[in-house]
C-alpha cells in the first residue's frame, strides 16, 4: 500500500532573464507528489538528471545534483495544493511540467 503524500507546485520567483538562472535552465511550474516540501524539490531535481547520467564527464565522483535551481530558495518557491486534481495516493514524481536535464538543454542537436 503506498503512502498518502502532499501535491506540490514549485513556483519561480525570479524572472526568466534574471541572471541568477545563469547556472540552471529555467523550469517554469512543475507539480510534484512528495512528502513535505522539501522531497518536492528533492523530487523536481532529480528529474533534472545528473551529469554522471549523461556522456558529460566533469570529474570521477562529481555530482552536479547540488546545483539544481528547484534547491534554490531565491529561484523556487514551493507551494502544497489543498485542492489538486491529482490524487494523493500514488508513487513520489513529476505530475506536471516539463523538466530538461541541465546537461542536455544546452547542447545542439
Amino acid at each position: 500500500m503506498q503512502d498518502e503524500l502532499n501535491i506540490y507546485r514549485l513556483v519561480p520567483l525570479a524572472e526568466p532573464d534574471d541572471p541568477n538562472w545563469q547556472n540552471s535552465p529555467y523550469q517554469g511550474e512543475v507539480l510534484v507528489r512528495a512528502r513535505t516540501t522539501g522531497d518536492a524539490r528533492v523530487v523536481a531535481m532529480e528529474a533534472e538528471g545528473d551529469f554522471l547520467q549523461s556522456d558529460a564527464k566533469p570529474a570521477e565522483g562529481v555530482s552536479t545534483t547540488n546545483g539544481s535551481a528547484f534547491t534554490d530558495e531565491k529561484l523556487y518557491t514551493v507551494v502544497m495544493e489543498e485542492n489538486s486534481r491529482h490524487a494523493r495516493h500514488g508513487p513520489r514524481g513529476v505530475l506536471e511540467g516539463k523538466i530538461a536535464n541541465p546537461v542536455l538543454a544546452d547542447r545542439p542537436d
